[in-house]
């Protein structure tokens, strides 16, 4: 499933690129992450075209959390954007129903200084730090905010001792330095990018990558608390429990202990992934800019210690290696400076999204990192393009592309049978292989088929009775068929040789090879 920047769909996607389902608009646009949840709703971050906040603008930008269900039915809308504040990049959906959203706050030039912050740095004199809610859905467009964690209540600045949040910045590695700005030193301050909730934990993870770092707060605060520096499971409040990626921006360490570069899509391998997977509970991330050309996955395990991780005073957050990292056999060859993410999938490959490059694939690490699988966004500027076209620079971008398992609850009951490809003129030789990786092979009660290849005879064994249709690559009925309790069979002796799909009233697709 992915949602391309520059049009207003979004799209689900077989293995074989064929639209198996979207939800199209004919307004709003990517702003930008988009989840499904189990009952098979939509939650997509986006906004209205124009600059519908000409205070706060910048890259990421949104304007509403909107809630759709399978039939692009709108069930929920909500706005967290004006003058003061404005939501950007990503959400979390919460077991509870509720969603962490992330979002700028604007704060002027004299509450800026008074802060601490160096006038030099404020070239706009406006400075938009971040900060989190969580909302409650309420009716059809409101929410209830009934949590939420401000950056700027944790600062520390060492620049002026007059101001507010003076102090020794190696000695608070738990506060936020204020004057730090590696890549950038105008209103976008911190740039989160990425928002992930751990429900073990109670904790959320944030992408920094305006300072190079992912840091880990205690949800299990009240908001009171989350304001302060006690309270919660950590006995911290709101102050980073946690923080990793480059610990010059708390005074310690130097050039060679920096391990990210503007990271996106930092979460926990945890809800989507078998509990047994060795990396449960690792910490992903998608590392852009390593050396300025070229980008790395990585798995990072904090030395997480109940509801707390151990440091060593003076020192900085382990580990000082990461459990695993690809980079691609020419390391040039994958670079995304910007957007971009990864997933680890219950199969032991990674998926990883170059968000800037329109590229995902697929690797084994079993293998070599074998690519076993690749896709490119063919939405060229927003159209589509003819197969085989070569886009320019991030005329074909897109925030993440994230992979659904066939037998997600979100897709019970309903139809996946390929409806087309995106793409003009498309190449579709490749599905019609036996090897294709396109619709998973299912055999689901209450109904069982052999033999699968197939030259002639099909039977299908039938323990409830149900009707079965049977489609071709393109999505055309071939037949339907009423089947009572019992093996009955169908001929496929005068079809085409190639792949068709079975469906059952009753039951999932299943994929059929026909053979000569």
């Amino acid at each position: 499933m992915y949602y391309p920047h520059s049009q207003q769909t979004v799209w689900l996607l077989d293995n074989c690129g064929r639209i198996v389902h979207s939800w199209p608009d004919t307004v709003m646009t990517p702003g930008n992450s988009v989840y499904i949840k189990d009952d098979g709703s939509l939650l997509r971050c986006a906004k209205e075209p124009g600059n519908v906040n000409p205070i706060i603008q910048a890259g990421g930008a949104g304007q509403y959390v909107q809630q759709k269900d399978w039939n692009n039915n709108v069930m929920w809308q909500f706005e967290y954007n004006s003058a003061g504040v404005r939501m950007h990049h990503d959400i979390s959906i919460m077991p509870n129903g509720n969603v962490l959203i992330i979002a700028w706050e604007y704060k002027d030039a004299l509450q800026a200084v008074q802060a601490g912050r160096d006038t030099a740095l404020l070239p706009t004199n406006q400075l938009w730090p971040d900060h989190i809610i969580e909302v409650e859905p309420l009716g059809s467009n409101s929410a209830n905010i009934v949590w939420e964690w401000h950056a700027w209540d944790h600062l520390i600045q060492d620049y002026d001792p007059n101001m507010d949040n003076f102090g020794v910045i190696a000695d608070h590695p738990e506060l936020i330095d204020l004057n730090y700005t590696e890549h950038s030193a105008f209103s976008d301050w911190l740039h989160i990018n990425a928002i992930d909730y751990n429900p073990t934990l109670d904790q959320i993870v944030l992408s920094v990558p305006n300072f190079n770092e992912f840091w880990i707060i205690d949800h299990s605060t009240t908001t009171a608390e989350a304001a302060g520096h006690t309270g919660g499971n950590s006995g911290m409040g709101g102050d980073l429990i946690y923080r990793w990626g480059d610990p010059r921006v708390y005074d310690t360490g130097d050039s060679t202990d920096q391990k990210l570069s503007f990271q996106h899509d930092v979460h926990w391998m945890d809800i989507e992934l078998d509990p047994n997977d060795v990396d449960f509970g690792k910490i992903l991330v998608f590392n852009n800019r390593i050396g300025g050309d070229h980008s790395r996955v990585e798995i990072i395990e904090p030395p997480v210690n109940g509801f707390n991780y151990t440091l060593i005073p003076g020192n900085a957050y382990g580990p000082s290696a990461t459990s695993w990292s690809y980079t691609a056999p020419i390391p040039t060859d994958l670079f995304s400076g910007g957007l971009a993410g990864a997933q680890k999938l219950n199969n032991g490959n990674f998926l990883i999204c170059s968000g800037r490059q329109g590229w995902t694939f697929e690797i084994d690490p079993s293998n070599n990192n074998e690519v076993v699988w690749e896709f490119v966004n063919p939405f060229i500027s927003g159209d589509p393009g003819t197969q085989g076209d070569v886009p320019g620079p991030n005329q074909n971008i897109h925030f993440r592309l994230n992979r659904y398992e066939p037998d997600h609850p979100a897709f019970n009951g309903q139809n996946l049978i390929p409806q087309g490809y995106i793409e003009l003129q498309p190449d579709t030789a490749f599905c019609d292989s036996v090897l294709s990786v396109g619709i998973a092979e299912y055999s689901l009660s209450p109904i069982n088929i052999y033999p699968n290849p197939v030259s002639d005879i099909l039977n299908i064994v039938v323990q409830e009775s149900t009707t079965i249709s049977l489609f071709d690559i393109q999505g055309r009925r071939i037949l339907s068929r009423d089947l009572e309790v019992g093996t009955r069979q169908i001929s496929m002796t005068d079809l085409p040789a190639g792949i068709y799909i079975l469906r059952s009233e009753k039951s999932d697709f299943v994929r059929i090879v026909k053979t000569e």
